[in-house]
């Protein structure tokens, strides 16, 4: 089969899809798509108006965050669920289902393509992984991975319908096991993860929210970061260049080892600096080398140009 044919008709079939869609849909992609900044994708907005995000949240009474408490929509109308908002899925935890347009930003900085191979690590119930469908289409593939076995759960129910979408229930960071186009991350993270790194295939790309836990007066970790940014990392022919993105606050990885001892004040003293915009690029198990903005013995952030 002609490749560059096959992309073409998915390409006229994705313009299809927009245009089929219910209005409220159609509103709500062009709006989180523009306040998000992005221009001239159509495949994503396509993906934000075909997906029903209603079959991701379960039945009302529905809860939103304002990022100081949850409120209760005054409806059981799925159209209010088509806002810019966190939608939570488990209060009790903090995890919610992110806001659209910060990951509409996100997914088109990483530029997920028709037939790529992709891993969504914390997947949640699977909204973020169905736009990834949507994206990579027929040809490509979707591996979740989601810690908490209800979500899992939920989420493979809730993706059924998409014959190359694989849920599995697990330890995001021990995942991917072989090399893989995109890692898109929906959990913070104090380092990036062996697995993450070293399975990018030429020109991968891993997004993930590095950063540092919340403490509370008594110095209890909470379930979410105090401070932290997307990082985006790309396999180059001689190394990773690193960017971050942009200031984010995320759900706290679950089941991970205590980290060494002082990483998380380096961290911190690290993002207190204001100078994240100056990160370039990832070292990975090479020596440290002088003025890095965050170091370790294996790994390091450089203000250096790759």
């Amino acid at each position: 089969m002609n490749l560059s044919a096959e992309n073409g008709s998915w390409s006229n079939a994705i313009a299809m899809t927009f245009e089929e869609q219910p209005i409220h849909r159609q509103l709500f992609a062009s709006q989180v798509l523009a306040k998000a900044g992005v221009r001239g994708d159509g495949a994503l907005l396509s993906a934000f108006a075909k997906v029903e995000r209603e079959r991701f949240f379960g039945p009302p009474p529905w809860f939103y965050s304002d990022f100081a408490n949850y409120r209760e929509l005054a409806s059981g109308d799925p159209v209010v669920l088509y806002q810019d908002m966190l939608v939570a899925l488990d209060r009790t935890r903090h995890v919610n289902n992110g806001v659209p347009s910060l990951h509409a930003s996100a997914l088109n900085e990483i530029g997920v393509g028709v037939g790529e191979q992709v891993v969504h690590v914390g997947a949640g119930t699977g909204y973020f992984t169905a736009i990834l469908a949507e994206l990579v289409g027929p040809a490509g593939r979707v591996t979740a991975i989601e810690f908490d076995s209800t979500l899992a759960e939920q989420a493979r129910a809730n993706l059924a319908s998409y014959p190359q979408v694989e849920v599995i229930q697990g330890d995001g960071a021990q995942f991917p096991k072989t090399e893989v186009n995109v890692i898109y991350v929906n959990f913070a993270l104090d380092h990036p993860a062996s697995a993450w790194v070293e399975n990018l295939a030429p020109r991968g790309r891993l997004l993930f929210p590095l950063g540092i836990p919340a403490i509370d007066d008594r110095g209890t970790q909470l379930p979410f970061t105090r401070i932290g940014g997307f990082l985006l990392i790309v396999r180059e022919d001689i190394g990773f260049s690193a960017q971050f993105l942009q200031p984010v606050s995320f759900v706290w990885a679950e089941g991970q080892e205590p980290p060494p001892t002082g990483r998380h004040e380096g961290l911190e003293a690290a993002f207190r600096s204001r100078t994240a915009s100056a990160v370039r690029q990832l070292r990975w198990h090479q020596p440290p080398e002088p003025g890095e903005w965050y170091s370790e013995d294996e790994w390091g952030l450089s203000k250096k140009e790759l």
